[in-house]
């Protein structure tokens, strides 16, 4: 909440729990009156039904949804002499994941994730909250078609390595250091036929034997940390 309020979206009116530790409610308090945003307090069983699945921990929120960008604005965005770091995600349906896998894109350095239309969690309250206020400043983009989207940055110099668990290569051997798309599968399919196929190469993740794969979150990470890492040693 407080990464909302400090952020650039709308907030329309913030609920506060009754008995909610004065801390907290003062710094909120404070947050909401220099955005000029009403606070009202309210009884928890109250923000429950209004949060709906979305644990609250006492606050909520009305304010307007975060908005998607452009994959010309992601591109456009990045700072010139760095390398495009982007996610790509191919159906990834799980909130919590798309979150955890936009915190991870922030914290490591990338430049964007992207997400298709159709088959995709959305920037909603459970993506939000598992984003842990990454979500409100970190640019995700939507596209209509992900294949498409693919042909479009390798025409801009930008090479995919999608992870696959039968992939030739393990990610420390892939070149991370170049301007790429890592392309992550969803969680029970991994990635489909033709985005598989629009990959320039296929990377896997060491695992041993009987371990099923790891979610798709996880494997962002750690694709991520070592383009990271890769980079480091380049600059």
């Amino acid at each position: 909440m407080t990464a909302a309020l400090k952020g650039h979206r709308k907030i329309l009116r913030v609920f506060l729990a009754q008995g909610l530790d004065r801390q907290v409610a003062a710094e909120l308090t404070a947050l909401a009156g220099k955005r000029g945003v009403a606070i009202a307090v309210a009884d928890r069983r109250w923000l429950d039904v209004r949060a709906g699945v979305t644990p609250h921990q006492g606050v909520v929120a009305e304010g307007e949804p975060i908005s998607m960008r452009t994959l010309d604005e992601l591109v456009a965005a990045v700072p010139e002499g760095q390398a495009p770091l982007f996610v790509l995600l191919d159906q990834v349906q799980d909130p919590h994941n798309l979150g955890a896998i936009i915190r991870s894109a922030a914290a490591a350095g990338a430049h964007g994730v992207v997400v298709p239309e159709r088959r995709s969690a959305g920037l909603g309250p459970g993506t939000v909250k598992a984003a842990a206020g990454t979500a409100e400043w970190f640019p995700v983009a939507q596209v209509t078609n992900l294949v498409r989207t693919m042909e479009q940055l390798k025409k801009q110099g930008i090479w995919l390595a999608g992870a696959d668990s039968d992939g030739p290569e393990l990610l420390w051997r892939a070149d991370f250091a170049v301007p790429l798309g890592l392309v992550i599968g969803g969680e029970d399919r991994g990635l489909g036929r033709l985005v598989r196929e629009k990959c320039d190469y296929l990377v896997r993740l060491p695992m041993q034997p009987g371990v099923p794969s790891l979610n798709a979150s996880v494997a962002a990470a750690l694709l991520l940390y070592e383009a990271a890492r890769q980079r480091s040693t380049h600059s």
